[in-house]
């Protein structure tokens, strides 16, 4: 008995295999306002995910010679001092999944809308280099956002990035999400990012979302005013690491950024509290890169690498309308033109208030479709002599008739150019309704009559004429026989009216 125990023992002893494990370990420093420094993670990289001891996560974004400058993504109180650091090895990804469709979440993945989690074992990088020249294509197909005075006069194509800017309280959000509400039918994945947002305010255009069936299609990513800088710092990225899995599917991705004012904020108070140098009005250095590296990920690939697109609609929100501050004029030079919301027009009930003298398109004509252009064209015109017209027409009375014919004009443009919040209309509703100004059949109709015409005359050519909207749908273009029918039905509409 006693050998064959000698036995066995020998038998495990020689079958004995030992396995280590190195595991790379700091020491936490200091810790206060979301910022954590960390000493003996020589080894780590930059943007790598670190493990403290309470299970809350960070990323290293500060790597010095003695030390790294990391933040936590979440609730810091649980670190102290001499607490222990694990570094990861993997770099800050996000979970992606077609299953995210529909679900708000919080930027690390995790759905925060009280419904089943969702798993998934696909992750993103938050950062990645954006695609280079030879993997895109150039914009050409349009992005209806259902408002007349951006269709018309300032068109978004797919794969662009067109920026949002004005003062509080103008409208900038109201006119990103009737973009995202008008994307229904039209085979677009939206991405609605809130940087820094009021929860309520978040809770509001979730319910807007909701109602108007947008969510099938769009996914809301949160960091609300009460959570951590860190989660306003990386939510755009993950967004757009979101947006990127879908462009790769070949899928094309809309996303706002809403608003990227409060990212530069949180990004300033992060980069102080690591002791960065700052810049000017106290942003970083590298404040620029923050927002070029991630809007140059927007791109329309070709056909060799699956066709996708991603266009971004950052939003940007100015201090009593000075687009020559810092960040206002870094994020207009890096997008492809911006849609300008002025406090003014606003004031005086012209809603949407965009100015049309200072928002560009840099796309141009080659995101519209040509029904569209042939219309478009000569509205853009008009409205720039009536602004001309009108500031001169205060100070003579004695005008002739032409300048006079062309100030009615303009007063009825700005009208049809006015839309409701939450009611984007179709293409051809567009070009239909243009089409009737430019031609003056609205001439002769009253100033505060023309949104009362137009509502009517739409629903007349829903009811009585559907198969001219179905021709200029089909066609996407005028030819002499749609314009022929167009304008019959415009007459035809004048008579009941």
């Amino acid at each position: 008995m006693k050998n064959y125990i000698v036995d066995q023992l020998k038998k495990q002893i020689e079958n004995f295999e030992t396995q280590s494990q190195t595991e790379k370990v700091g020491k936490v420093l200091e810790v206060g306002d979301g910022v954590v420094r960390v000493e003996g993670l020589s080894d780590v990289m930059s943007q790598e995910m670190l493990e403290f001891s309470d299970g809350s996560l960070g990323v290293a974004l500060n790597l010095e010679e003695d030390q790294v400058g990391a933040i936590v993504l979440g609730d810091y109180k649980g670190i102290k001092e001499s607490d222990e650091v694990k570094s990861t090895g993997k770099i800050l990804s996000v979970p992606v999944s077609e299953k995210m469709i529909g679900r708000v979440l919080n930027p690390l993945g995790q759905t925060i809308d009280g419904k089943e989690e969702i798993k998934t074992d696909e992750f993103y990088p938050i950062e990645k280099i954006a695609p280079g020249v030879i993997s895109r294509k150039s914009v050409h197909e349009p992005v209806q956002t259902g408002i007349k005075a951006i269709d018309a006069m300032i068109p978004v194509g797919r794969g662009q990035r067109e920026l949002i800017i004005g003062d509080r309280q103008t409208g900038k959000t109201a006119v990103a999400i009737d973009a995202i509400i008008n994307q229904k039918g039209q085979d677009m994945v939206c991405i609605y990012v809130a940087i820094g947002q009021k929860e309520s305010k978040i809770a509001r255009i979730v319910a807007e979302l909701e109602k108007n069936g947008a969510m099938e299609y769009t996914t809301v990513i949160v960091a609300g005013a009460s959570d951590p800088s860190s989660f306003s710092f990386i939510s755009p990225y993950s967004g757009c690491a979101l947006g990127e899995y879908f462009m790769d599917k070949g899928l094309d991705v809309m996303i706002v950024y809403d608003d990227l004012s409060k990212h530069a904020w949180a990004y300033r108070q992060i980069s102080l509290i690591l002791r960065r140098p700052p810049g000017r009005e106290a942003y970083p250095g590298d404040v620029f890169y923050l927002h070029s590296r991630l809007l140059e990920r927007s791109a329309k690939l070709n056909e060799d690498f699956g066709g996708g697109s991603m266009t971004a609609f950052p939003i940007i929100e100015t201090q009593a309308g000075d687009v020559s501050a810092y960040i206002p004029t870094n994020v207009i030079s890096i997008t492809d033109g911006q849609i300008y919301l002025e406090a003014d027009l606003f004031y005086k009930g012209i809603r949407p208030a965009i100015n049309p003298g200072l928002s560009v398109s840099r796309v141009g004509g080659s995101a519209q479709t040509k029904a569209m252009k042939k219309v478009a064209g000569k509205l853009r015109l008009d409205l720039a002599q009536f602004k001309e017209l009108e500031a001169f027409a205060q100070f003579g009375s004695d005008l002739d008739e032409k300048t006079r014919a062309q100030i009615e004009r303009g007063r009825r443009t700005v009208e049809i150019l006015k839309q409701d919040q939450y009611s984007p209309l179709s293409m051809e509703n567009q070009v239909a309704i243009i089409y009737a100004l430019i031609n003056g059949f609205l001439d002769d109709i009253e100033v505060n009559k023309i949104i009362e015409w137009e509502k009517s005359f739409h629903k007349f050519m829903h009811s009585s004429k559907r198969e001219v909207l179905e021709n200029i749908a089909d066609e996407k273009e005028l030819t002499d026989e749609i314009v022929e029918k167009l304008e019959s039905a415009i007459k035809d509409f004048k008579e009941t009216f």
